[in-house]
């Protein structure tokens, strides 16, 4: 199997059963396992951490769409260059969405994207976190209620911008590759 990192970090083999039935369990709802699971399975704590905390974020109860915590992770991985991010989740942008041609702006600039004032700020709002986090501000959580995000909403953008941008390097570093199956999915 091609290794979806460039670092030395084998899969812990034979993988315990709970993470075999993760493994399982993804490969029949996406098709395949994700190379960033794969990447985390050299350590089963590191692995199960970085689960729980995407699952989460991403997954769990929010005031955000699925489709706005996926934009969000597009767009904090575009400022960041990351080729993992901006395969796997501009893929999901598409398919959420139902739109190619959305998934491609965001990953390029989101900015050139038809979005409405409510992704505007939320995007905004993620990429200047991003960009430069000391520098936000009362105004930028106010401009966020002004759209109708609750405080809980924009502790969320901050939480899902801020995962992002850790495993943005976490990726860099390792040089993580995404699945092939990503580039042609939702197109």
């Amino acid at each position: 199997m091609k290794r979806p990192i460039a670092l030395d970090l084998p899969m812990v083999e034979p993988l315990p059963e709970g993470t075999q039935k993760y493994f399982d369990l993804c490969t029949d709802k996406l098709g395949l396992i994700p190379n960033v699971l794969q990447a985390y399975a050299f350590d089963i704590d590191k692995l199960n951490t970085f689960a729980a905390l995407y699952n989460d974020l991403m997954l769990g109860d929010s005031g955000l769409t699925k489709l706005e915590r996926e934009m969000i992770a597009v767009v904090v991985s575009s400022i960041n260059k990351c080729y993992y991010c901006l395969a796997a989740h501009g893929a999901a942008v598409r398919e959420l969405s139902g739109d190619p041609i959305l998934g491609e702006m965001m990953v390029m600039n989101y900015r050139a994207a038809d979005l409405d004032a409510r992704q505007k700020a939320m995007l905004d709002f993620a990429a200047k976190l991003t960009e430069d986090s000391a520098r936000i501000e009362e105004p930028d959580r106010q401009a966020l209620r002004d759209v109708g995000f609750s405080d809980r909403d924009i502790w969320d953008i901050g939480a899902v911008a801020a995962f992002f941008n850790m495993t943005n390097r976490v990726a860099s570093a390792s040089d993580m590759r995404p699945n092939d199956e990503y580039h042609s999915q939702s197109r």
